[in-house]
């Protein structure tokens, strides 16, 4: 099929790439006139594994282009909207503006028969406000919603192979223009969709809120055994060995029980913080109040591990040496926005350290945000002469230090492990005093 990806962004570009991938002719469209040349050229304009591969043998084989200029979409069959929604300045909310003057651009160009569909977070109810301009202004078109379910890391695999897929379409499933637009985005996905992928058709609110819901659930989760860390760490217990435990349950599951520093990024923050402000919006605000408790402890869980920092280092920590392991908020990636690991970095910088952060692939953004902090690429170098190691993120490299090896670079054996990844009785063995979340 013709298809067209308005915005070029992490999910935009990945999204264009991956849609050329499984045979459709695409052109992806941004105003950012550098990030447009970088993407022609095959060089994606952050890191996420499998991509580069992915563009270039697009970009070669004729079905992938980019473009500056939304008339370039006019002809496409599909149209897929995926502008990013970051927080409002001065709010929770969601900052829609990108969403609302991408959709007024595209739909001069908009053929007969064409279906705009959208791939970003937005609020409930934005759809159905996006749907009814579309009637008034290109009545001739139509409007759908596929959220994405993106992992960073991950986001090849998972739009190529994703685990489900959600259709929000006009009516619902039983409406005649619903099932026309299902079965358009079935020959979009045909791979999947005959691969056996669980496929849902619903209504716009339905399909909206399945992404946000699914990532407050997620984000409960994570501060729920986070919680359960301060409890641990006050009584003695091991938040590791109570997540395996209570993981066994079919209707608990281990997955995401893993305390340390708590979740960041472009996502889950913003998203549970604009659902919050989407309830209140619409007076349910009590409903999701307790989503303002899983931010909460989620970061309270960064300035937990800037104590535990003070406490090994007997409350000197004023031009100590410090080696962060790790800027951005997850590993296979160099997202540092909202990143715990980086806002501990700065932190332990605030009370005085001399602080060394090392990422694989997070530094350059780092910089930009803190270019006060020191950094290297070497994580022998950030180790040479600390008093204090400092785990926040749990890239492989990280997570595979040999602590005799480690031992013999740094001047204080002591580690602070904020993700919970290193094995505490190999490092307790190698003689370093050993400090996890929530573990005696």
């Amino acid at each position: 099929m013709n298809v067209s990806v308005i915005g070029c962004g992490y999910l935009g570009a990945v999204h264009a790439a991956a849609m050329a991938e499984l045979g459709h002719t695409v052109v992806g469209i941004d105003i950012d006139a550098r990030k447009i040349a970088e993407l022609a050229a095959g060089r994606p304009p952050f890191f996420e594994p499998r991509l580069g591969e992915l563009l270039s043998s697009a970009i070669a084989s004729g079905r992938l282009r980019f473009s500056t200029d939304p008339a370039d979409a006019a002809g496409a069959e599909v149209h897929f909207l995926a502008v990013g929604t970051p927080q409002q300045a001065r709010s929770d909310a969601a900052d829609l503006s990108y969403v609302d003057a991408a959709f007024d651009a595209l739909l001069p160009h908009l053929a007969p028969g064409a279906i705009v569909v959208g791939k970003s977070t937005v609020p409930v109810g934005t759809a159905a406000g996006l749907a009814a301009r579309l009637a008034q202004r290109a009545p001739h078109a139509s409007l759908a919603w596929n959220p994405e379910f993106l992992r960073e890391g991950f986001a090849v695999q998972d739009t190529l192979e994703p685990d489900r897929l959600v259709y929000g379409v006009s009516g619902g499933e039983h409406d005649e223009l619903g099932r026309a637009q299902a079965a358009v985005l079935d020959q979009v996905y045909r791979a999947a969709v005959e691969a056996g992928t669980p496929r849902i058709v619903t209504d716009y609110a339905t399909a909206e809120l399945v992404k946000v819901s699914a990532n407050a659930f997620l984000a409960t989760k994570i501060s729920f055994i986070n919680a359960m860390s301060e409890i641990a760490e006050v009584t003695g217990a091991d938040v590791t060995a109570l997540a395996d435990a209570i993981g066994h349950d079919a209707r608990i599951g281990r997955r995401f029980l893993n305390a340390g520093v708590g979740f960041g990024g472009g996502c889950l923050p913003k998203d549970i913080r604009g659902f919050v402000a989407r309830a209140e919006e619409l007076g349910r605000g009590e409903a999701l109040a307790f989503l303002r408790e899983v931010d909460a402890v989620n970061l309270r869980q960064r300035q937990r591990v800037v104590d535990l920092a003070v406490e090994a280092l007997g409350g000197q920590v004023h031009e100590r040496r410090i080696a962060i392991l790790g800027v951005t908020f997850k590993p296979d990636s160099d997202d540092v926005r909202d990143s715990p690991a980086l806002d501990v970095a700065v932190a332990l910088k605030g009370l005085g350290a001399e602080v060394v952060a090392t990422d694989p692939e997070g530094i350059a953004n780092a910089r930009m945000r803190h270019p006060q902090l020191d950094y290297t690429s070497s994580t022998a170098e950030a180790l040479r002469g600390a008093d204090l190691v400092v785990l926040v993120t749990e890239w492989r490299e990280f997570r595979a230090l040999d602590p005799v090896a480690a031992a013999e670079l740094v001047a204080g054996r002591s580690i602070i492990d904020g993700r919970n990844v290193l094995d505490a009785a190999r490092w307790r063995e190698a003689g370093w005093t050993y400090r996890g979340i929530g573990r005696p």
